[in-house]
């Protein structure tokens, strides 16, 4: 049985971890193995990585270094875990993929989509999702759920313009990237997943 590799992305604080465990268990409902990640970090060296990047103190961070080193967790959660993973026939649920880099960085940072996306092709080395799932938020709405639970990291912690060319940046992304699928997450938990269940069933 063929693996498959499912991303969840969306705003800061659009519920994409509650998402991966409902995925998860209906998965495993049907007798399928799951593997959760989350980016940056997954592996040894990228939570290592995480906790560069994501660090309050590390206000002088040049934006280049910070989009290198989102794709160089990248590069090692996709060799380390996600295609032997895969090979093993596992469904694989991934918090944010490169689609994260190129609004983030690309466009909330000011890199430039195609700069972000030319690293980050040598990051993953070919492996594409089978599906993205983009959960639609309001940025405000999302970010004050986030920053109520834990007080925010440095990305979480910038002006809400910053998170509002972020959410621009996802509803740009739609129209070159096919697969990725939008959901209206401003809706109840068991509204928004009895959609996800007609995405996955579809593929």
């Amino acid at each position: 049985m063929r693996g498959i590799f499912i991303v969840l992305e969306g705003p800061d604080g659009s519920g994409k971890s509650t998402m991966a465990k409902k995925i998860g268990d209906y998965y495993r409902g049907k007798g399928r193995e799951i593997e959760f990640t989350r980016e940056p970090g997954g592996t040894k060296i990228g939570e290592k990585v995480r906790k560069l990047i994501l660090d309050k103190n590390n206000t002088e961070m040049d934006y280049r270094t910070e989009a290198l080193l989102y794709a160089a967790a990248r590069a090692q959660l996709v060799s380390e875990k996600i295609k032997p993973w895969l090979n093993e026939g596992k469904i694989v649920i991934s918090e944010r993929y490169v689609y994260s880099s190129l609004v983030y960085q690309g466009i909330g940072r000011g890199l430039g989509v195609e700069e972000v996306k030319k690293i980050n092709d040598f990051a993953i080395d070919g492996l594409k999702p089978d599906m993205v799932l983009l959960l639609d938020v309001n940025p405000e709405k999302g970010l004050k759920r986030k920053l109520n639970i834990n007080g925010g990291d440095r990305l979480e912690n910038e002006d809400i313009s910053f998170h509002k060319e972020v959410y621009g940046g996802y509803k740009s992304l739609i129209q070159f990237f096919p697969e990725i699928k939008t959901i209206n997450a401003e809706r109840t938990i068991d509204e928004i997943f009895y959609e996800i269940k007609k995405i996955i069933n579809s593929i």
